[in-house]
């Protein structure tokens, strides 16, 4: 099988086949360290070019709580270009096709996005963890592909200012794995990123609310939308649908946690049920402040993603906020953008050069810079509704009446629909 400019593309592993046995001197073409959705999707792209990458992950699975779960059209489009997209949607999902708004006449349901040209007409909701075990399963049908999972990096291979690989620990031992390029798609906390010392540059866009995230039980009868949202006496609360239970993300004022826990928990409890009544009967099951999760909203990025040798993707670029689910589907877009850039070389061997990983920046930042505007602003009308909410004492704020003839307008919902869904200037893979 063939590529569409002549790159072979790798084989899958017969199955049952046994992977590559390394000596204790490892050697990889590229270094990905981080399995999250920009590093495992980046490791399978690569793999299937028959590029030889090495995964490392920090931890001993991809079970994590109120992590990120949407999946939106411009990842799936990409997943379908290398023929994964139905066989991943055979896996438990949700789809959010609707938007529910408030109005003085009662909600209003708006299909926002069927005006759009795709064939995934929707967000999808799935478990990240199902998501990154049936992408690093898909890798793992190459032969050049190895994930190591408990994998801790502690040190940059660094040779004349050029990154030559990473040492890291594992359950087996200390390992040095020497590579021709390594990318850093370790997240918000990126240790790859602090041991390149590029976290010293980081442009702050300054965030006026977190998010409280904790998790109630689901029900039979409960409501069948995949996300949820309600608003009302200071708390902006998302349910999300997660089959056997809800997460539920309730966006708070900046640094208003602190009040908010001196009120008492049972305060909590009843202000949510008031504002969403659906889910009162089981709010007595957050029983202590331990049982929840505070994310504190940051929106950044790094002045310069790269050094010689290292290229820094996702999070560990930019950090987005939680607004509009994008942070996944921009942590892919950087995988393929790297793998379009970078794979020719990485195929034939060929030194990457830093104009090289430069270029990823240079296709990426500008999509990045813009998106994190349009999250900033929506942040700010967040935390309006917010404050508005808590000041009124309003069960629920209303769309203005002046809104509701454009909502019946299919090109005027396309606007926010394809920024929500592609963001700006989603890439394609150049050659799946």
């Amino acid at each position: 099988m063939t590529t569409h400019n002549n790159e072979t593309l790798a084989q899958p592993r017969a199955s049952g086949a046994s992977p590559p046995v390394y000596s204790a001197a490892e050697h990889t073409r590229c270094c990905i360290v981080g399995a999250g959705p920009g590093g495992a999707m980046l490791a399978l792209l690569l793999a299937r070019k028959g590029v030889p990458v090495t995964l490392l992950e920090a931890h001993h699975d991809f079970d994590r709580d109120f992590r990120g779960d949407t999946l939106h059209a411009s990842a799936l489009e990409v997943l379908d270009q290398i023929g994964l997209a139905d066989n991943l949607l055979q896996l438990r999902h949700a789809k959010v096709t609707h938007l529910d708004l408030p109005t003085r006449d009662g909600p209003i349901v708006v299909n926002l996005f069927g005006a759009l040209d795709t064939k995934f007409p929707f967000i999808t909701v799935m478990a990240q963890s199902r998501f990154l075990e049936f992408i690093t399963a898909e890798a793992g049908r190459y032969p050049d592909f190895r994930l190591v999972m408990n994998a801790r990096v502690d040190a940059l291979i660094d040779e004349g200012g050029v990154i030559r690989g990473v040492r890291y620990r594992d359950p087996a031992g200390e390992h040095e794995l020497r590579a021709s390029l390594t990318v850093a798609a370790d997240g918000r906390f990126s240790t790859v990123r602090k041991l390149a010392h590029l976290d010293v540059d980081v442009v702050k866009t300054a965030s006026r609310v977190d998010v409280l995230w904790f998790r109630v039980s689901r029900r039979d009868s409960d409501p069948t939308e995949a996300l949820a949202g309600r608003v009302g006496s200071g708390l902006f609360a998302v349910f999300i649908d997660r089959f056997d239970y809800w997460q539920v993300g309730c966006t708070l004022i900046k640094g208003g946690f602190g009040a908010l826990k001196a009120s008492g928990l049972a305060h909590f409890r009843e202000t949510l049920g008031q504002v969403a009544p659906e889910w009162a009967d089981r709010l007595h099951e957050l029983q202590d402040w331990k049982q929840t999760a505070l994310l504190s909203v940051e929106s950044s990025r790094l002045k310069c993603w790269h050094r010689p040798g290292l290229l820094l993707i996702g999070d560990a670029a930019h950090v987005m906020s939680p607004v509009g689910g994008v942070g996944i589907n921009y942590a892919i877009q950087d995988a393929v953008v790297a793998c379009n850039a970078l794979a020719p070389k990485l195929t034939s061997g060929e030194p990457i050069t830093d104009n090289d990983v430069a270029e990823v920046q240079r296709q990426r930042e500008w999509p990045t810079r813009v998106i994190q505007t349009f999250q900033s602003l929506a942040q700010r009308a967040v935390s309006g509704v917010v404050i508005g909410a808590g000041r009124d004492q309003a069960p629920m704020r209303t769309v203005p009446r002046f809104i509701l003839p454009l909502l019946n307008l299919p090109w005027i919902l396309k606007i926010p629909a394809r920024l929500i869904s592609y963001g700006v200037n989603a890439p394609r893979l150049l050659a799946p």
